[in-house]
């Protein structure tokens, strides 16, 4: 029996260190950010360094660094990125519960300028998991995770959730941008059957419209659904339980050397919370303490933490969680 099988994807993820500039493009009340090279160039790459990435490889590691016993379920390839992929689950002790497909994935990262990051992303065979090629019989667990999938990949996931409810499998749903932007009506199947929902303000927005974070939760939370869990950059995180709603920021002085991972670390550790019995305050402080140590440092799970160290971390975490009645 697993405690939790995460399924998502899988990357070689490349982080290049350029020159680059970032110019801002206004218009009739909006304004948009974008990174820019000169055309025609031969850009010179000043750090080149090659990591995996992926939802799905992203939080089983978390999981498993947490002492929890971890499954992985997705489609990896056949070629050389996939064995690198392989190699990792096998060095962090996560069982592989998927199949095989021709291309791997593969991410590259571009210069992380004012704290955040530009991401090419190849999906290769990530969003071709067909529900047919997956053994349920090695499905034992209490909780799956969601990470995001697309293309048939996603038919999967709406299988698997109605799956989960009928073998009493809690589910943690946690979509990305590329998700979110399909809107509520596509990703239904889904919410009814999650247990709890985390994702950020932006995707929360691009699901049930813009709107404060109460309007948002109260849009968001089905019935079904235990916590809804919000993130939102440098005003920290929320969480609703139907009764009241709390809130922890971050930490001021916090270095941040790039974001990549930040969003897995935070709602696998919040879940991994939830596991060991925390309360919603500790789960919220775990949470934040993990993804504040991916964000000092290159890679998506470079500098996960294991279960000492973070609870070691989170006895020095004084920081305080606002709760209200909503």
């Amino acid at each position: 029996m697993f405690d939790i099988i995460t399924i998502g994807s899988n990357t070689v993820d490349v982080f290049a260190k350029s020159d680059s500039e970032l110019i801002e493009i206004k218009g009739m009340g909006v304004s948009e950010e974008l990174l820019a090279y000169p055309v025609g160039s031969k850009i010179l790459i000043k750090k080149l360094e090659f990591m995996t990435g992926g939802s799905g490889t992203n939080t089983s590691v978390c999981f498993s660094r947490l002492n929890f016993k971890t499954g992985y379920l997705g489609k990896i390839g056949k070629d050389e990125n996939g064995l690198r992929i392989f190699k990792l689950l096998k060095d962090e002790k996560v069982d592989f519960l998927g199949v095989l497909g021709n291309i791997s994935g593969y991410s590259i990262i571009l210069d992380s300028i004012k704290e955040d990051r530009t991401i090419l992303t190849y999906k290769g065979c990530n969003d071709n998991l067909d529900f047919k090629e997956i053994k349920l019989d090695k499905l034992k667990t209490k909780w799956f995770y969601f990470g995001s999938m697309l293309g048939k990949s996603f038919e999967t996931l709406k299988r698997l959730a109605e799956y989960s409810k009928n073998s009493g499998i809690k589910v943690a749903f946690n979509p990305s941008s590329y998700l979110a932007t399909k809107g509520f009506s596509y990703l239904k199947i889904i919410l009814q059957n999650t247990d709890v929902l985390i994702l950020n303000k932006e995707e929360a927005e691009l699901i049930v419209g813009k709107g404060s974070i109460k309007d948002l939760i109260a849009r968001l939370k089905l019935p079904s659904m235990l916590l809804v869990v919000i993130t939102d950059g440098s005003r920290g995180a929320f969480c609703y339980d139907g009764i009241f709603l709390y809130n922890i920021r971050p930490l001021k002085n916090r270095k941040i050397v790039e974001t990549t991972g930040a969003g897995d670390a935070f709602a696998s550790t919040f879940i991994s919370g939830l596991l060991i019995g925390k309360k919603i305050t500790d789960c919220l402080r775990m949470a934040s303490i993990n993804a504040e140590s991916v964000i000092a440092n290159y890679g998506a799970k470079n500098i996960l933490l294991s279960k000492t160290q973070l609870l070691k971390r989170l006895e020095k975490d004084k920081r305080k969680v606002s709760k209200q009645k909503v």
